[in-house]
């Protein structure tokens, strides 16, 4: 019989789900257009976790496909993408935090941010955390510039990676109410651990 954990990730909350090789990991986004901010580190060495550049490096690509690989920043694979309804993830953009809340809105103080939300379910105090922020559409224009738009992720919408090490998940709902990242609300997101 298979093992299977379910979690529910509330809206602007995060969680610490562990992981081991071999598991596959769903993120379904439950109600549509939710950002999901996505980080790992190692079981065994909390110094080894994920880095979005050097997933960028490995892959030649600014965007994530079926087969890709997620590296750590030893450049060992810590995931591969298996499913993906979606198609549009970013690997550009740094946790929010209260000093991106402050530069942009002016209301950094107090406001729930993925940064303290992952860094709390993980027990660490990490100055920035660059995940991959699954649904997350982050339009690079011809000039290089750049625009956050809708996602464009469904109610249900899923990716499903496989872990390639054994892992602790520090998992976030994005926080940003105040833009198109999360389609102007933030809503939970669940996760399904399974062999």
């Amino acid at each position: 019989m298979r093992a299977l954990r379910e979690y529910t990730i509330n809206a602007c909350c995060g969680k610490c789900i562990a992981a081991s090789a071999g598991q596959r990991i769903t993120v379904v986004d439950i109600e549509g257009g939710q950002v999901v901010d996505f980080f790992a580190e190692s079981a065994k060495n909390p110094d080894e976790l994920l880095s979005t550049g050097v997933t960028i490096d490995c892959n030649e690509s600014l965007r994530l496909k079926v087969g890709d690989f997620i590296y750590s920043n030893l450049y060992r694979p810590m995931f591969q993408v298996l499913y993906d309804e979606v198609g549009e993830h970013d690997l550009l953009h740094p946790c929010c935090r209260p000093e991106m809340y402050d530069f942009f809105y002016h209301n950094g103080e107090g406001h729930p941010n993925c940064l303290e939300n992952i860094n709390r379910s993980l027990g660490e105090a990490r100055p920035i955390i660059h995940p991959v922020n699954l649904f997350m559409y982050s339009k690079i224009s011809e000039d290089g510039s750049l625009s956050v738009e809708r996602p464009l992720s469904k109610a249900g919408s899923k990716i499903v990676l496989r872990a390639e090490m054994d892992v602790r998940l520090g998992i976030a709902a994005c926080s940003v109410s105040e833009s198109n990242c999360n389609s102007g609300r933030c809503t939970p997101v669940k996760v399904i651990v399974e062999d």
